[in-house]
């Protein structure tokens, strides 16, 4: 039978122009090769939260499809701002703003549970304006439906991220039954909760009943309405089959398909640009690491890092860090290494005693000589605890030192003022040593940038990667991990950090060759095949629907 495909792609996601997280990325590097295919026929979905500020994500154009945001306003009471999103291809964006719906919600939520079955009595914090945003992105794709005369002849498609968008999902299924709707969940709400709230996700994984463990920590709503979004969308994909095993559990659905993460390799630099910017990256690096700890290091430093959310056990940050320890106690390290902990904390905003020292050439002093920004709760903070626990104090003698850059890295924190791709690119080896992680974006950044990484099989790139060879000398080193071995996660990665010291330049310099190699196969061109999969299995079931209803 022919494989179908879409004429029209409407996709909604909380991160369309809102940099959050790693869907940011998948949505932003993918929009570029489904741009090529459908041109205009491509509209992403966003939240509207600049308000009356600009956004640095989106290009206001007033003068596009000034008709239909006029047809929205007056039909559906909904104010939107079509533009483009500025990214890479530059593809239509709407960001609606979405709050005129909470004065219904009440409404809204009983209608979806007469419809759907969705439990949202028990609902709080932010699922109200995510569902709310998800039911406005269903309500934009009806009304362009019927302003530009859409028929249920033409291939479309409605695509929505996470559960925060999954209104979008019963919106749509509702109101345009020709529409094929595709889900996709990056992350299991109540997986993310059981590993988030220290219970063994893995070992006991067919052991739990996710509607059961949804009440147990309250996350009922959540649960309930990405459950539903699942089960009622004509495709139902994730990212990793690590994940798709949780939603066999926890959502009682096996997904449609595995459409894992690629992403595109425009940010890195090409040719000769890229040894510059990586000596001006280390330049960085080795000036803010001087100035805040008070010493000069050596020459030959090994720069090491970690980054992403702050989700301490979840991102593997204590285990990270646990490392750090061990590696300092081994006689045999010949290097200095400086470890930077990039997770933006609840920062106050950058030192301006630090600053002025940077920006003078003269001496720090103060006693901390580990944040480079201000936090509001030093005492409270999981880094900062761990690091003390470890008496990691940067002390000079040591061997071993750590920097935690608690600042989100947009080229404005104030110290650095630089991106953290600007910064990624001078680093000598990364380690991102996951418990729940259903892809893992940061492992795949750094080895774009030629820079190896260590990660584990509980992350859904380190499960790709370990079909082939995956020790560090490979490029990128995968530990096997468990609910029950952080111990021996923190040994492995001590032992090879050790043992990457060790190596001469020659090594290294295959090594970063072998790290860019694992990253080239991962690119969109490659894995965009398994979207065109998800799109022919939705339009498809969509079709075998609508005749079944006949």
């Amino acid at each position: 039978m022919k494989n179908l495909t879409p004429e029209y792609i409407f996709e909604a996601s909380w991160e369309v122009c809102n940099m959050v997280g790693g869907i940011y990325t998948v949505l932003s590097t993918r929009a570029i090769t489904l741009e090529e295919r459908l041109k205009e026929k491509l509209i992403f979905i966003g939240p509207d939260i600049w308000n009356e500020k600009k956004s640095p994500f989106f290009e206001h154009l007033p003068e596009l499809h000034a008709d239909w945001v006029n047809f929205t306003n007056e039909e559906y009471h909904l104010k939107i701002k079509v533009g483009r999103w500025k990214i890479p291809g530059k593809p239509i964006a709407v960001l609606v703003d979405f709050t005129p719906l909470m004065n219904r919600k009440n409404e809204i939520y009983g209608h979806v549970w007469e419809q759907a079955g969705v439990n949202s009595i028990a609902a709080y914090g932010d699922f109200d304006e995510s569902s709310m945003f998800g039911y406005a992105s269903g309500m934009i794709v009806e009304s362009y439906y019927r302003f530009f005369k859409l028929t249920s002849e033409q291939n479309i498609i409605a695509h929505f991220n996470e559960w925060m968008t999954s209104f979008g999902t019963f919106y749509v299924s509702e109101h345009l039954p020709s529409v094929a709707t595709v889900f996709t969940t990056h992350a299991t709400s109540i997986g993310r909760s059981i590993a988030g709230n220290h219970k063994p996700l893995y070992n006991y994984l067919n052991e739990y009943n996710g509607d059961q463990m949804a009440y147990e920590l309250n996350m009922v709503s959540k649960h309930s309405t990405e459950k539903t979004a699942a089960h009622i969308s004509d495709c139902f994909t994730t990212v990793s089959e690590i994940t798709a095993k949780e939603c066999e559990q926890l959502l009682d659905k096996d997904p449609d398909i595995v459409t894992p993460n690629g992403f595109e390799d425009d940010f890195v630099p090409q040719g000769k640009d890229f040894p510059e910017q990586r000596k001006a990256a280390q330049k960085m690096l080795r000036k803010v690491a001087e100035t805040l700890l008070g010493y000069e290091l050596s020459k030959d430093v090994l720069f090491i890092g970690t980054a992403g959310r702050y989700e301490y056990k979840n991102k593997g940050i204590d285990t990270f860090i646990e490392s750090l320890k061990y590696l300092s106690e081994y006689n045999d390290l010949k290097k200095e290494v400086v470890a930077f902990i990039m997770v933006p904390a609840w920062v106050k905003g950058h030192r301006s005693d630090l600053a002025a020292c940077l920006q003078n050439g003269t001496v720090l002093e103060s006693y901390n000589r580990i944040t480079t920004h201000d936090l509001h709760d030093y005492y409270n903070d999981n880094v900062m605890g761990a690091l003390n626990w470890f008496h990691l104090l940067n002390e000079k003698s040591t061997p071993v030192k750590v920097i935690f850059v608690p600042s989100y890295l947009n080229g404005a924190d104030g110290i650095f003022n630089m991106t953290y791709y600007e910064l990624l690119i001078g680093m000598d080896l990364t380690v991102f040593p996951s418990y729940y992680e259903p892809w893992g974006y940061t492992p795949l950044e750094s080895v774009a940038f030629s820079v190896p990484t260590i990660t584990t099989d509980l992350s859904g790139f380190g499960q790709w990667v370990a079909h082939k060879p995956h020790k560090i000398i490979n490029g990128v080193g995968v530990i096997p991990r468990s609910d029950y071995n952080s111990y021996d996660v923190a040994v492995q990665i001590a032992r090879k950090i050790l043992k990457f010291t060790q190596f001469d330049e020659e090594e290294i310099k295959t090594i970063r060759k072998k790290a860019a190699e694992i990253a080239e196969r991962a690119l969109w061109k490659h894995f965009i095949l398994y979207y065109d999969k998800a799109y022919n299995i939705a339009l498809k079931n969509k079709n075998n629907r609508i005749l079944n209803k006949k």
